[in-house]
């Protein structure tokens, strides 16, 4: 019988603002030193206590067995203690974190979700990955109000209330940021699936199809090829999309997310949702959508959010998110304290369809074997799929690679790399690789 073997957490809180300068450093000139420095640093720490608590019971006995403890011989806490039910105060490290060097001020900045430590495909909507221009409101829904107007015979203004009344949808989706990925593109940067991955969730989302809007302002969807979505922060957010998207009936004037109101973080009262797009389309805090016949051409679309190409030249208005996967477990940072039995688990998307199949390997790419994608399995959506795995103590290198019901494969980073060079921030769906080390420590590494 195969033993099932232990895990380590990975560590949080890597680096901060002078780290990431470092390993920008190092990565610029081929070296790895720091990282693998970084990472022991923070993963000592933890070392000792989890071989404590992880360890073999002692010779008398578990005495978490053979002892009664507290809350099996007294009262616990009253009902409604707290009137919003709250985490464990023992997942208290599980939070989104933000990278201090990333980016100049906080307000215009980045949460990465922690993938590694979530199960399923939905994240907590207190856990949902963040990216704000211009940091995050919680505005009065009294007092917020939605317009409709362009190519429309009539213009509409739409209260929350009156927008609430309205039929209404839910639907689970993930949602992206184009930058997902986006310090790997040269190099190893990051250790931890956390920063490599984590500006990707997953939630069900409720609202109004934005078509329905359109239809009730007699917009011109004949002669209106495009709509411009705006934010009402301070960036005035504005994006570009498509009238066939809309008219596809997928995009939502949404105001609730997993079963309550959206939070603050994610644009409450009001946000677009616009399923397999680029996750700034999704635009926050949505006070205006107007209709028009040609693209807008915005800063937010010509300046920002447009891919560098080899030739110098740059693609504008590539939103669809391509088809992408990430072993979550084992990922970078967790440490395998024993050969044996482990379960390969992670996570799977495509902004086309839904995901069709995955194929994982452990050594690096020279094999693959099919894993099981669990139930259900969505358009647009999250799947997380897993596959049994051996450990024999040995060097592996763990990746997954997904593949789309349109027949689109996941490329490796030299097949990605031919196409779109290494120079872009956008749109990094390269196979993710990582390293398992003898003494069980995983790493961060790109093959291909």
């Amino acid at each position: 019988m195969t033993t099932a073997g232990r895990l380590r957490k990975a560590p949080e809180n890597f680096i901060d603002r002078e780290g990431v300068a470092q390993v920008v450093a190092e990565a610029r000139g081929g070296r790895r030193g720091f990282i693998r420095s970084a990472f022991a640093a923070a993963a000592a720490g933890l070392a000792l206590p989890a071989l404590r608590a992880q360890g073999v019971a002692p010779a008398d006995g578990d005495p978490n067995i053979l002892q009664l403890p507290e809350h099996a011989t007294g009262l616990g806490q009253a009902v409604a203690t707290d009137g919003y039910g709250k985490p464990s105060k023992h997942e208290a490290n599980v939070q989104r974190r933000r990278s201090p060097g990333l980016t100049q001020t906080p307000q215009s900045s980045v949460s990465f979700a922690p993938l590694q430590s979530l199960f399923g495909i939905v994240t907590p909507s207190g856990l949902h990955f963040e990216r704000h221009h211009q940091g995050w409101w919680d505005i009065d829904p009294s007092k917020h109000r939605f317009m409709v107007n362009g190519m429309v015979k009539s213009p509409q203004v739409f209260t929350m209330d009156e927008l609430m009344r309205l039929p209404a949808v839910s639907r689970f989706h993930f949602i992206e940021c184009g930058a997902n990925t986006g310090m790997e593109w040269g190099n190893v940067a990051v250790p931890t699936c956390q920063y490599t991955h984590g500006m990707l969730s997953c939630s069900e989302f409720t609202g109004v199809p934005l078509v329905s809007l359109l239809e009730m302002a007699g917009a011109d969807l004949a002669n209106g090829k495009f709509v411009l979505a705006e934010g009402g922060d301070g960036s005035s957010m504005t994006r570009t999309i498509p009238m066939s998207v809309v008219k596809s009936g997928e995009v939502l004037v949404a105001y609730g997310q997993n079963g309550e109101m959206l939070r603050p973080e994610n644009g409450y009262p009001l946000r677009l949702v616009v399923p397999g797009v680029q996750g700034v389309s999704w635009v926050k805090y949505l006070r205006r959508v107007e209709v028009g016949d040609q693209p807008y051409g915005t800063k937010d679309e010509t300046v920002h959010y447009i891919d560098l190409m080899p030739d110098g030249q740059h693609r504008q208005y590539t939103s669809i998110q391509e088809c992408k996967s990430v072993v979550t477990t084992p990922s970078g940072g967790q440490v395998l304290l024993d050969k044996g039995f482990y379960s390969i688990s992670g996570l799977a998307w495509s902004g086309r369809s839904k995901v069709k199949r995955v194929d994982v390997s452990v050594d690096g790419g020279r094999n693959w074997r099919t894993a099981r994608l669990e139930s259900p399995v969505m358009s647009k959506c999250l799947t997380r799929f897993s596959i049994d795995w051996v450990w024999d103590g040995k060097p592996a290198i763990i990746q997954s690679r997904a593949t789309d019901e349109t027949g689109y494969v996941q490329p490796n980073y030299r097949q990605l790399r031919t196409v779109r060079g290494s120079r872009s921030i956008y749109h990094n769906n390269a196979i993710q690789s990582w390293l398992v080390e003898e003494n069980g420590e995983v790493k961060n590494v790109q093959v291909g």
